[in-house]
């Protein structure tokens, strides 16, 4: 029979062989985080502006809103050789928090088709919508969302790659200075 004294050490001997047991095995990828290039809504701004700078995109510019503070609009634009010429990049902000950015312009030929089979082995196979010449695909993850768009234009092919994290909007929405304040009273009563 194991006294308490000598059950501690056998038990502390067991649970380190599980737990090394567990490190071995390969945790399964994060599907919940939703990337694009790198860029991630939910992403601080002072790390997308680094990611921006470093992928030869040069400066992303931002203003607050005169309305609420804490809201943040940022453009900057990417150029890289693969994208077909420079693409462009918004961002808007809460608290410096992006809560949703867009990354668009005219692509390369077969550019589409290489994001679309790329994000579908990332996060999954999903069909294609559409309403009119724009064609949409979406994946959704625990409160954020990528979609690309894409349509034909003057012979070109346009596209745009929208991530929103929607915790960040529902937290704006919830505490915005904005929907704070009392609507005035009418002057026609």
């Amino acid at each position: 029979m194991l006294t308490p004294v000598r059950a501690l050490p056998a038990a502390c001997l067991i649970l380190l062989a599980a737990l090394g047991h567990l490190s071995a095995t390969p945790a399964p990828p994060d599907t919940a985080v939703l990337e694009f290039l790198g860029f991630r809504a939910g992403a601080r701004l002072d790390e997308l502006a680094l990611h921006l700078g470093r992928s030869g995109g040069g400066k992303l510019r931002c203003r607050r809103s005169k309305l609420d503070p804490r809201v943040s609009e940022c453009r900057g634009a990417l150029r890289e050789q693969q994208l077909g010429g420079a693409i462009d990049v918004w961002i808007s902000a809460i608290d410096s928090i992006a809560g949703v950015i867009t990354v668009s312009g005219v692509v390369a030929p077969g550019q589409i088709e290489r994001w679309s089979e790329s994000l579908q082995v990332q996060y999954g196979r999903v069909d294609t919508n559409s309403q009119g010449a724009q064609r949409m695909r979406q994946w959704v993850r625990r409160g954020r969302m990528l979609r690309l768009t894409w349509r034909t234009e003057h012979g070109e092919k346009v596209a745009s790659i929208s991530l929103v994290d929607g915790r960040v909007l529902d937290g704006w929405g919830r505490g915005s200075p904005a929907s704070d304040k009392r609507q005035p009273a009418s002057r026609t009563r």
